[in-house]
């Protein structure tokens, strides 16, 4: 079968778990024996990145071009409100975009088209597929068809009225854009609700995939060795992601600790100069999924302490495969991973008190945790990325 992956970002440029998780899929779709191509973007190199050019990697060809826009998408964090308002416009009606991905589906004639996250390389692309005739199923990872920062934090913030007015627009734009797709897949019961509600995909046949479990295989957790608590965070350093909060949070809890940090982000010289500061806080950056899986190994938990609406983060996914329990804001879709007291415990967002008593618990039980790394692998089982592609093989013959 020959199947076309369009995702705003995919490896090695990439942003976060999304594309971590289209990059699984694709290696998993090659190894089968399906002809697979993607679709995605480049920052701008000249007017010949305009023109998407067909690459080899190691499994899959991969088309990358650059939106005609005012910038990049992982460039949007350097540019003030005005400006991404109107970059914001231009991805909505980006034509130059759509008109470059319809030009490679009718030249390729896939099967089946997979789209992931389209902001940033045009919302147009819908209307498209659509226009080609080809099948589509669309999966979603965030709020970002309502929301344009695709961030919908637990403790609301003051917006302005043009603010919230730009956001009722853009929201509308979107839905008629949009449209309904063939078939739409989310991870989490949480984010398919939140669009149903909002009136999105009224035509489209909806199923609730959970992400799919790395691939890597864990090390082996034997015995604990004595010290202290042993914290990992593992994500982007981003003020929605928590790390701030987090290291804050950690200066009143009651036992010794280590924080392990890896990611890279905007924070990432907040979050050194926080650690220069304080011995127990160990900075790695950005560590690929294997490097990950070896900081597991001892590490009493992953915290995932989230400020905004999460989905379905793929570093949850990651822990419980290495045996690992997390402690999460019980926030979004996160409650459907993670088992207050069988695989982790749940903690109230942005609450202090409410993080450090969940981190009590966790001391409490740190050696009966380090000892059940088969029984938290088991909370994942059902989610290896085989099983996840047998389904969307099966949405492909609906």
């Amino acid at each position: 079968m020959k199947i076309c992956i369009i995702s705003n970002l995919y490896p090695p440029i990439f942003r976060g778990g999304a594309e971590r998780i289209v990059e699984r899929i694709v290696n998993e779709l090659v190894v089968r024996g399906h002809d697979v191509f993607v679709i995605s973007t480049k920052p701008w190199s000249g007017l010949a990145s305009l023109h998407a050019h067909e690459t080899e990697k190691p499994a899959e060809r991969v088309y990358r071009f650059y939106p005609l826009n005012l910038y990049h998408l992982l460039n949007d964090s350097k540019h003030i409100w005005p400006v991404r308002f109107l970059w914001h416009v231009f991805d909505a009606i980006n034509l130059h975009s759509a008109l470059e991905v319809k030009r490679i589906l009718e030249q390729e004639k896939p099967d089946i088209v997979f789209t992931h996250n389209l902001k940033g390389i045009g919302l147009l692309i819908p209307l498209a597929i659509r226009r080609v005739g080809i099948k589509h199923a669309h999966t979603l990872h965030d709020v970002q068809l309502v929301i344009p920062s695709g961030l919908l934090f637990f403790t609301k913030k003051h917006t302005s009225p043009f603010t919230r007015a730009g956001h009722f627009v853009y929201e509308q734009v979107c839905r008629i854009l949009f449209g309904s797709p063939d078939i739409v897949i989310s991870p989490s019961k949480f984010l398919l609700d939140f669009y149903l509600k909002k009136r999105f995909f009224k035509k489209s046949k909806t199923s609730i995939y959970p992400n799919p479990a790395p691939h890597a295989v864990p090390l082996v957790r034997t015995s604990r060795q004595d010290g202290p608590l042993r914290l990992l965070f593992a994500g982007q350093l981003e003020t929605h992601k928590g790390p701030g909060f987090l290291a804050k949070s950690l200066r009143s809890l009651q036992h010794p600790y280590e924080l392990h940090i890896a990611g890279e982000g905007s924070l990432l010289d907040e979050v050194l100069n926080i650690a220069s500061e304080n011995d127990n806080i160990k900075v790695h950056g950005f560590v690929s999924t294997d490097q990950l899986m070896n900081l597991f190994h001892d590490m009493d938990a992953l915290v995932v302490p989230s400020l905004c609406f999460e989905n379905s983060p793929t570093v949850i996914y990651e822990s419980l495969w290495a045996g690992v329990p997390v402690v999460a804001s019980d926030i979004g879709g996160v409650g459907e991973l993670v088992h207050d007291g069988t695989n982790g415990y749940l903690f109230t967002p942005a609450d202090e008190r409410s993080l450090l008593s969940a981190l009590d618990r966790l001391f409490e039980n740190k050696e009966r945790f380090y000892a059940s790394q088969s029984e938290i692998q088991k909370t994942v089982v059902d989610y290896s990325i085989e099983r996840y592609v047998d389904k969307l093989i099966a949405v492909a013959f609906v």
